[in-house]
């Protein structure tokens, strides 16, 4: 879970722009973002300072550099607070805005292993992406959700909230990934089928949705295209988890795995 919602905060971080922000003030923050990934000490000293002076809205930005410097070095409760005050800080009508930082707050909540903070800030992201009018945002979001619910283990609710997730957001793969992989845990082998074949059409090369393929074939007894997916994974990227879970996968079933 640490992983997948460090990946989704780094993700997240690239796409949110903080109204009002100007090309310069971006320029600030891009910098900032850079240093919070190479040198995180630094980059907390440097987002104190841009604090001091910044005002209103202006105080998301260096709040944002804030929570990603804390991503870095692990600090998930300080990293979730400078997420949600960057959220705070900016303007009440920028709902796109809001809803991508307070999906980091909830992602960084999810790696905490903090599931009801996170639900909430989640919750309130969705809806700040409904009202921006933004379905793809918030189907993203959504899927944020669902992780927190299976933690909760409210695992109908999570498949619900999934649902919409499709419906919001049909063109991401990590949505179709997460519902097969669901679907898969309560049994339903038929729907994860066809949910992991339409997020192998969408992410190809994806060694997560590799493995998660080859897990569904050989629960649904179907050997040889398990080995043919987990092969895949180690081919694709071999030195990466996923290739190693994809090596002890194959050992049990009597694959090759090189």
């Amino acid at each position: 879970m640490i992983l997948s919602a460090l990946a989704l905060i780094v993700a997240q971080a690239a796409t949110v722009a903080t109204a009002p922000a100007h090309t310069t003030e971006q320029a600030r923050l891009a910098e900032c973002l850079a240093q919070a990934r190479t040198d995180p000490a630094t980059a907390i000293t440097t987002a104190g300072l841009w604090l001091i002076e910044a005002n209103g809205a202006g105080k998301a930005l260096p709040h944002q550099c804030l929570g990603q410097a804390y991503v870095s070095v692990l600090r998930w409760d300080a990293a979730h607070d400078a997420f949600l005050a960057a959220r705070d800080a900016a303007l009440s009508s920028d709902y796109a805005v809001r809803a991508r930082l307070g999906a980091m707050a909830g992602n960084a909540a999810l790696a905490g292993n903090d599931l009801a903070t996170a639900l909430a800030d989640l919750d309130k992201a969705v809806a700040d992406a409904a009202l921006a009018e933004d379905k793809p945002l918030a189907g993203s979001i959504a899927a944020d959700k669902a992780r927190a619910l299976v933690g909760l283990e409210r695992a109908d609710e999570a498949a619900a909230t999934l649902q919409q997730a499709r419906a919001d957001a049909p063109q991401n793969a990590d949505v179709w990934l997460l519902s097969a992989t669901l679907s898969r845990r309560r049994g339903d082998l038929n729907d994860a089928q066809a949910q992991i074949e339409a997020a192998a059409g969408l992410a190809p090369k994806d060694p997560a949705v590799g493995l998660e393929a080859g897990v569904i074939a050989a629960l649904a007894g179907n050997d040889e295209a398990a080995r043919k997916s987990w092969d895949a994974v180690v081919a694709l990227a071999p030195d990466g988890p996923e290739a190693k879970s994809a090596r002890a996968n194959l050992a049990e079933i009597g694959g090759a795995g090189q």
